[in-house]
């Protein structure tokens, strides 16, 4: 049982999926499961999340049909066996020590909520922090 499950819907998301992904297995922080929910993507997305789950044992590969995305959070949430859940959008990425920060105000703090940035790209190559 991983300490930190990080759930991640998915839907045809294939042209920003790698940059995800790669920012969830390059994290400081490596007790974690990384939850990956494909809610019945029609592009690569699925091709990439095997790939993922094939080179690293963290990463586990859901299918559903396309049931949008509370339905895909909801059964990461069901899947988790973490003691903290975070969750991660497919077309977003965080920096490399994200998650170790938030667990370490999560237990600093005794908080139950920490919310953070990620980063995304907005029309074009105009980059965002969230």
């Amino acid at each position: 049982m991983a300490k930190v499950s990080i759930i991640i819907p998915v839907y045809n998301v294939e042209e920003y999926l790698e940059q995800c992904l790669e920012s969830v297995k390059n994290q400081t922080y490596t007790d974690l499961e990384v939850l990956c929910i494909n809610d019945g993507s029609t592009d690569n997305s699925l091709e990439i999340l095997n790939r993922y789950a094939h080179e690293d044992s963290r990463f586990m590969v859901f299918s559903q049909e396309n049931l949008g995305v509370s339905a895909a959070r909801n059964k990461g949430i069901d899947l988790s066996t973490g003691e903290y859940i975070l969750f991660l959008d497919p077309d977003d990425w965080w920096s490399e020590d994200i998650v170790e920060k938030a667990v370490n105000k999560i237990e600093a703090e005794n908080s139950e909520v920490v919310i953070f940035c990620s980063y995304y790209y907005k029309r074009g190559n105009e980059l965002v922090r969230n």
